[in-house]
Order: C-alpha cells, then sequence, then structure tokens
C-alpha cells in the first residue's frame, strides 16, 4: 500500500521499493565538493538528456537557494546519495552551488548560535 503523496516509491509496510543507491545508479562519489549546508539553486536551464524522477524532485525543492541537507531530506534520501544527484545538475548546468559561508572555520561560534536558533525556531 502506497503511502499518501509519495507515489510508487514508498509502501507502508515495506519501505522504499527503490533502493537509495539505485538512484545514483550505484555511485558514492560526487563530481563536485558538496558540504551539507552548501546552498543549491535552479539556474533555470533545462537539463538535456534523461534524468531520473528524483533529479526532477531535487530541481524543484531548488528553486530557490536551499541547503543539500534540505533536498536530502525532502527527499527522504541519505546525504550522499543527494550530493551525487545534486552534483548531476550541477554538471548539466541546472542548477549552481554556493559553499558555505564557514567553510574553513566548522566550529564558528556564529554558525553554531545560527544552527540553534534555528532549532528553537522549529520546535
Amino acid at each position: 500500500m502506497t503511502a499518501a503523496g509519495d507515489g510508487p516509491w514508498l509502501d507502508d509496510a515495506a519501505g522504499r521499493l527503490v533502493r537509495p543507491f539505485t538512484v545514483s545508479n550505484g555511485r558514492t562519489e560526487p563530481s563536485i565538493a558538496l558540504d551539507l549546508i552548501s546552498q543549491v539553486m535552479a539556474t533555470g536551464v533545462t537539463p538535456l538528456g534523461y534524468l531520473g524522477p528524483e533529479h526532477a524532485q531535487a530541481l524543484d525543492l531548488c528553486r530557490a537557494p536551499v541547503s543539500v541537507a534540505e533536498v536530502a531530506a525532502q527527499l527522504r534520501l541519505p546525504a550522499v546519495v543527494t550530493k551525487v544527484l545534486l552534483s548531476d545538475l550541477v554538471d548539466c548546468g541546472a542548477l549552481t552551488t554556493k559553499p558555505p559561508a564557514f567553510h574553513h572555520i566548522p566550529t564558528d561560534r556564529s554558525l553554531l548560535e545560527a544552527v540553534l536558533d534555528g532549532l528553537r525556531r522549529q520546535l
């Protein structure tokens, strides 16, 4: 039985019907470096060639700047698989990426405070 809104890829009893690494054709390394907090955004360029349904879903999520982690959460895919999908879209010009502002100092106090503030707003 399919859960509402999930389409044919999820089953209430069995879970995900398509294994995550099938989505990325077994690839585990994205072609570009992406952090979980990297921002991605659609460029408006239509990808040429065949891209799977997950690519289309990811591209749709990226109409406004969004983090790689958020895309992974929305797609319900592991981060590494999401990074491969997003790198495919960057490679074909459909997405642009911006590295995190805190790229060199991941334990920067202002970054940690921003994360804490964001979490508090979610609760």
